[in-house]
């Protein structure tokens, strides 16, 4: 069993074409993993082995590997993940992140920080994820290195300390400064396996200084131990001082490292495998694990060792065609071990493990454990979902969640075949299991099946994926948007559901207010104010469930409704007749009879926008985005590069990329992210209401 101390991992998180693939790519080359070098363009890499991704030279499916890299006569195992960039796969990016430790932040060194580099980095504040930068590409044409910095610095708020320099840029770069040791790097061979360590050229030696001194001034202000050397004996400070307060600061979120290369050129890669082992944390740097006790519901601390019962976090389900269904854990405490009994903390119910695997990214290895720290594969669990906790059976825990954004557009479909129908629901039901961020719904008034995804890329993926992989052809409607429905009035109601059969009979009185919920709220805000038991205690939560189900039809078209206040105000029983489901109903019934009266109105997805296009096209573009109902928030100036962002209804965006390739000759690129509901415009209102 490997110590917890030699164990990384680790994310690689980026913008779309950023670099990550071909930057994990050279990873695994350089730790031995791979002996030829994979590209994206050629389709041929290592993470990317889905013929989609292959196709399209994104990343789509978030992939896990393990790799080993051996530095200062030490063995590391490199857990990695590379997660997408597009936005339309961030879920890949929410999933990973939750059970990483850290993550290598790419940027491009001409492009820089860009709207899905922040999307990912704000994910990583959330999950409190240690992490370093890699300014990636610095052999493109435009390549800026400092410029890059003080974008990471200004835009992501970080305190991002360079501990290199390159040397060149564009056509010149031939290598970095490594301003801890004082010397260069350069790299003279084209497939970058050695590199030569020489003397800082003259011509930069004045600036590696400052550079230097910046590092060890901003250090000292993070670390007591080298802030008494810097103020008494600076030349005393050696590069393991400096080591050791970069790693505290990285791993306390307090300082971010900044490293550059050319993942493409296979220049920088080794000392940045170097950094992961110097800098990044060890399971055990994060320390214990917040976890609760699903029976009492307290809040529990689970340490993070092999001795410990254990606990595990199932991140993500791969269905393969060889090995079967898979489900990937993350192990937080003990030992998982090939013949356990586990309870699923979820269902309560208790699952065997039969069969364990390393993960190779496309490929599996058969181990016998998997040691905390450390993260696998189990074969052939059948009621674990993504986000469920595993844990020893008479040491029940329940750890934190991983929480998912709403799915924003929909396609209604059906397959062409009759005979298919029982063929599409299978395979439906195992892309759920795989995507939390995919729904199925059935539409009341028309019967038709609803798939909804996080865009249309995204609907796009799983499409095919029913095509190609499960061979099935399908009709797909029109794009469908996630609309949802908010009250803007207050109303009372009294709401009494009566049955007799005969015998025992059923009965619930209910008295309530229904009003509009915070705006800025999701769900139902319920406040019980019976007094004198004139609804018995036990009542209460079946009224409460009532609500909750009747939010998901509201009154104008059957949406969603976002948030809504019930206050209970009164009631009454009956001694026999009266039962938890009467309730329930009464409150279902109730809702109904109201919520046409509470005043309700249609909200809309509305996205952020950011558009990077030349000059000369602002003026198309931002005339196109005002025929959209865009609101343009801001606009930007970075040499001859504008940068629009802007807030634009989902309803008028789709295929706007296409349009958007169009009005500028291929030269813009766009991100969407989702920004908030807003209300419809009642001339738009009575358009969707009515289709």
């Amino acid at each position: 069993m490997k110590r917890l101390a030699d164990f990384r991992n680790i994310g690689i998180m980026a913008h779309v074409d950023a670099g990550k693939t071909t930057l994990t790519e050279r990873m695994l080359y350089f730790t031995g993993f791979t002996h030829k070098l994979g590209n994206v363009d050629e389709g041929n890499t290592v993470m990317d082995s889905d013929p989609q991704e292959e196709k399209r030279g994104i990343t789509i499916s978030s992939a896990a590997i393990t790799t080993y890299w051996k530095h200062q006569d030490h063995a590391w195992q490199i857990n990695i993940i590379d997660t997408p960039g597009h936005v339309d796969f961030t879920a890949e990016v929410e999933r990973s992140l939750r059970v990483l430790d850290s993550a290598i932040a790419v940027f491009c060194a001409r492009s820089g920080v860009q709207p899905q580099s922040e999307t990912v980095w704000h994910q990583a504040n959330h999950y409190q994820i240690p992490r370093m930068a890699f300014i990636n590409k610095m052999d493109r044409q435009g390549a800026d290195f400092r410029r890059v910095v003080q974008e990471i610095r200004e835009r992501l708020n970080a305190n991002a300390l360079p501990i290199q320099l390159p040397i060149g840029a564009e056509d010149d770069f031939t290598g970095v400064i490594d301003l801890i040791t004082m010397k260069a790097l350069v790299w003279n061979t084209a497939d970058g396996k050695t590199y030569d360590t020489t003397d800082i050229p003259t011509a930069l030696l004045k600036e590696a200084l400052e550079a230097r001194r910046y590092l060890l001034e901003e250090l000292s202000l993070l670390d007591e131990s080298l802030l008494n050397k810097y103020t008494t004996s600076p030349d005393s400070i050696t590069a393991s001082d400096i080591r050791s307060a970069l790693r505290g600061a990285t791993i306390r979120m307090e300082a971010v490292p900044v490293l550059t290369g050319s993942a493409y050129k296979n220049k920088g890669i080794q000392p940045l495998l170097d950094a992961v082992a110097d800098y990044l944390p060890a399971p055990s740097d994060i320390g214990d694990i917040k976890a609760v006790d699903p029976e009492t519901e307290a809040t529990m601390m689970i340490p993070a060792n092999e001795s410990a019962p254990l606990a595990a976090l199932a991140f993500k389900i791969i269905t393969d065609d060889y090995v079967g269904r898979l489900t990937l854990v993350r192990v937080y405490a003990g030992v998982l071990r090939s013949g356990d009994t586990l309870r699923n903390s979820r269902t309560g119910r208790k699952v065997r493990i039969s069969r364990l695997m390393r993960i190779m990214s496309d490929k599996y290895e058969t181990v016998e454990e998997i040691g905390a720290g450390d993260i696998g594969a189990v074969v052939g669990l059948k009621e674990v979902k993504t986000g469920d906790s595993l844990s020893h059976p008479d040491h029940p825990v329940l750890l934190e969640k991983i929480s998912f954004p709403e799915p924003m557009i929909g396609y209604a479909i059906e397959a062409k075949s009759a005979k298919d129908n029982d063929k599409l629901g299978d395979a439906l039901g195992r892309l759920l299991e795989e995507d939390p961020t995919l729904s199925v719904a059935v539409d009341n008034a028309t019967g038709q099946t609803i798939l909804k995804g996080m865009g249309e890329l995204h609907l796009e993926v799983v499409l095919e994926k029913l095509a190609t992989q499960y061979h099935l052809e399908i009709n797909k409607g029109q794009p469908q948007i996630a609309y949802k429905e908010i009250f803007t009035k207050a109303v009372t109601h009294h709401e009494v559901y009566k049955k007799q059969n005969g015998g025992s009979g059923n009965f619930a009185d209910i008295h309530f207010e229904l009003s509009p919920g915070d705006e800025q709220a999701n769900g139902l805000e319920f406040i019980n104010e019976i007094k004198g038991g004139a609804i018995p205690k036990e009542f209460i939560p079946a009224i409460s469930k009532g609500f909750e189900s009747a939010m998901h039809n509201g009154a104008l078209a059957g949406y969603p409704v976002k948030s809504m206040r019930v206050r209970l105000l009164d009631g009454s029983i009956h001694s026999n007749d009266s039962h938890a489901l009467d309730f329930e109903h009464a409150a279902i019934i109730g809702f109904k009879n109201v919520a046409a009266k509470a005043a309700p109105r249609l909200l809309e997805p509305w996205m952020k926008v950011t558009v990077t296009l030349p000059e000369e096209f602002t003026g198309t573009l931002t005339g196109d985005l005002n025929r959209r109902r865009g609101v343009i928030k801001q606009m930007e100036m970075d040499g001859v590069v504008q940068t629009i962002t802007a807030m634009v209804p989902l309803s008028e965006l789709f295929g706007y990329i296409t349009v958007l390739r169009t009005l500028s000759s291929g030269r813009a690129s766009a991100s969407l992210t989702f920004d908030q509901y807003q209300a419809v415009p009642e001339s738009i209102s009575h358009g969707v209401l009515t289709k």
